[in-house]
């Protein structure tokens, strides 16, 4: 893969919280992803984030408690706010200039979604942090993603997950399961491989946006992801 200009990373919100931390929000996960976004900064890729909020709040929280899908997923969407601006702070304090903007409007904690200010921003060098998923209920941060991706018009959305890409069933379950270094989308959807959710998925091949999928937890796997190094999975 050449270098690209743009990219999308695309990371769940439960992959700011380790085993080992008491809190929601490692502060070393935080401030190990922020160098290896630095180094891709410095390389002149400009980054744009979509953050999930499952480290502090999941629907199926709402759910035993009996609670409205809206109320929920508009929790959710404040969670992800709160880590989005925890990303900005760890960036900053790596010397990297960033800004949060979110899908709802939340005035004095970040700004406003705007295609056109955050694509000025990732002109500047600004990473841009997006939270809030897609500002309504009943869509995922994986349709945030792959919408803010073809938004701002990037070459590339990167998924950062728990495994280390697309395989032919779940590793987890199935120890033979076969890992994909390459799909088209014909094949995702002909093996039905689950990459992202269906509508995340359908974007990005309408828009002809390629998806790399790979585990975050790999050394240095975010710098050279965004970098333009073949790691994971490739969907194109």
């Amino acid at each position: 893969m050449s270098k690209p200009r743009r990219v999308l990373l695309k990371m769940s919100g439960e992959a700011l919280r380790s085993s080992t931390c008491e809190s929601v929000i490692d502060t070393s996960i935080l401030s190990a992803l922020a160098v290896q976004i630095q180094d891709a900064v410095k390389a002149g890729i400009e980054v744009a984030i979509v953050v999930g909020g499952g480290n502090i709040y999941r629907g199926a929280i709402g759910q035993q408690l009996g609670m409205d899908r809206v109320r929920g997923d508009y929790m959710g969407m404040t969670a992800t706010v709160i880590n989005a601006l925890a990303i900005e702070s760890a960036l900053e304090l790596q010397g990297v200039p960033a800004e949060t903007q979110s899908a709802i409007s939340i005035g004095r904690v970040a700004l406003d979604f705007d295609q056109p200010g955050a694509i000025k921003a990732l002109e500047k060098g600004k990473v841009v942090v997006l939270g809030g998923g897609t500002g309504n209920p009943y869509f995922t941060t994986d349709t945030a993603a792959a919408l803010r991706a073809v938004e701002l018009k990037c070459d590339t959305l990167l998924k950062a997950t728990k495994v280390d890409g697309v395989y032919s069933a779940d590793p987890v379950t199935n120890p033979d399961a076969e890992l994909f270094s390459e799909l088209s989308f014909e094949d995702v959807l002909s093996r039905n491989l689950r990459v992202m959710d269906q509508t995340a998925f359908s974007l990005c091949r309408e828009n002809g946006l390629p998806i790399q999928v790979f585990n975050l937890a790999g050394d240095d796997n975010v710098r050279r992801s965004l970098m333009g190094e073949r790691v994971g999975t490739l969907v194109h």
